[in-house]
């Protein structure tokens, strides 16, 4: 039997803010949507696929807000949870934490936010293909943690 492990990230910015935002949306990939049809002047439909990227709550704790993420965009209630660091992007230099726990048995994640267009449980291997290249330390001491 697979053990499924949610993990969740949080941006941790070091600006002082008034609110949750998203601050920053990183395309990964754009790709023709509708058979290309027109949208007028626009041009053709594309579907872009990306990050949401958005700053802590006013005096959150990173956990916490790691927590309250993974409830609004997947629908799952993170259990025990386990600080994986941190990791700085090497073009934009901002600065992302990073946590694992098991996710609850009965638990199937879902799109519970129009910022994700896609929530599943996949495994190291496959979310060391999908992840951005500089979030990879994050696998790794999760699997050393593993074979601990």
């Amino acid at each position: 039997m697979t053990s499924k492990l949610l993990v969740a990230l949080a941006a941790c910015l070091a600006a002082a803010i008034a609110e949750a935002r998203i601050t920053e949306i990183g395309v990964q990939r754009v790709e023709p949507f509708a058979d290309g049809a027109s949208f007028g002047a626009s041009g053709a439909y594309e579907r872009v696929s990306g990050v949401a990227k958005g700053e802590l709550d006013p005096g959150e704790e990173l956990e916490t807000t790691a927590r309250r993420e993974t409830l609004e965009e997947t629908g799952v209630i993170a259990g025990d949870l386990m600080p994986l660091g941190h990791i700085t992007y090497q073009k934009s230099r901002k600065q992302v934490h990073a946590f694992a726990g098991p996710a609850p048995d009965d638990c199937q994640p879902r799109c519970a936010s129009w910022e994700i267009d896609q929530a599943r449980f996949v495994s190291l291997e496959e979310a060391r293909r999908i992840i951005h290249p500089d979030q990879a330390p994050f696998l790794d001491r999760l699997l050393a943690h593993l074979q601990s």
